[in-house]
């Protein structure tokens, strides 16, 4: 049984949650947010909480019922608070520039790598740390995967672009006789 789709969300001051059929509607000011549930979790909006229940007792309702209640959540943290991944380049020339609406790169290769910033993102580059920010977590995490993915990290010297709180097993090496 999901022990995450058991605890009810507190709605925060500002932030408005309605249900539309199968839909969950989250809205702050302009910005609004849509979840389709497709029938598979009943929401009740209650005394300022959002309520979800199971549809059967099969594994898989118990699967959706925790599914749709992080996602809702996820939706009312990303209109309050937004999410950040931070990255961090290291390498001798390595550098990042955010020129408009493109995050140019230098990682070691005979060209610059030009990466167009999605729409509903936001990433600032001070010194060598990428900070990528926005309303939707999975789009954070997929802009922040797929700048990673240009320069993994090598495990030699660790060079390459990582997440800050990412650790790199390093190897030893050749040793010389």
């Amino acid at each position: 049984m999901s022990r995450i789709g058991k605890k009810p969300i507190d709605i925060p001051a500002g932030v408005e949650v309605k249900v539309e059929g199968t839909e969950v509607v989250v809205s702050k000011g302009k910005d609004t947010k849509r979840l389709d549930t497709h029938g598979r979790v009943d929401v009740e909006v209650a005394d300022n909480k959002v309520i979800f229940h199971r549809k059967g007792d099969d594994k898989a309702s118990s699967a959706f019922w925790g599914t749709y209640r992080a996602l809702t959540q996820n939706m009312i943290l990303g209109l309050t608070q937004g999410f950040e991944k931070r990255l961090e380049i290291n390498g001798v020339g390595y550098r990042a520039a955010v020129k408009g609406k493109v995050l140019e790169l230098q990682l070691g290769f005979s060209h610059p790598i030009n990466y167009e910033i999605p729409e509903g993102i936001a990433i600032a580059v001070e010194k060598n740390i990428i900070s990528v920010k926005g309303q939707d977590k999975q789009k954070v995490g997929q802009v922040a995967a797929e700048i990673r993915a240009f320069r993994p990290p090598e495990p030699y010297k660790g060079k390459g672009v990582k997440y800050v709180d990412e650790v790199i097993l390093r190897k030893a090496g050749k040793t010389g006789k």
